[in-house]
């Protein structure tokens, strides 16, 4: 893991943990891997997972996720001209 993806990991998780401070790091990954879904083994839990389930944690069910909605175009037509390089 990248230097910044570690800073970020912990920026993100650190407010939420001292929501459940009665648990124990492990003990809140698992809780975490759980409201993901996640299905596997906690030790292949990747920090993408992490990261994107900490981010969209406290939004609304139907909010974007942050690094789709800066390339999001509600017009079709718009989004096909950005696509081949008419308009920016």
């Amino acid at each position: 893991m990248k230097c910044h993806r570690v800073n970020e990991v912990i920026e993100l998780l650190h407010p939420e943990w001292q929501k459940d401070p009665d648990l124990n790091l492990v003990q809140f990954l698992v809780k975490l891997a759980q409201e993901a879904n996640y299905q596997g083994k906690l030790e292949d839990l990747t920090d993408d997972v992490l990261i994107y389930h900490l981010k969209m944690r406290n939004s609304e069910k139907n909010d974007m996720i942050p690094g789709l909605a800066k390339d999001c175009e509600n017009d079709f037509k718009t989004a096909i001209l950005k696509a081949r390089g008419i308009i920016e």
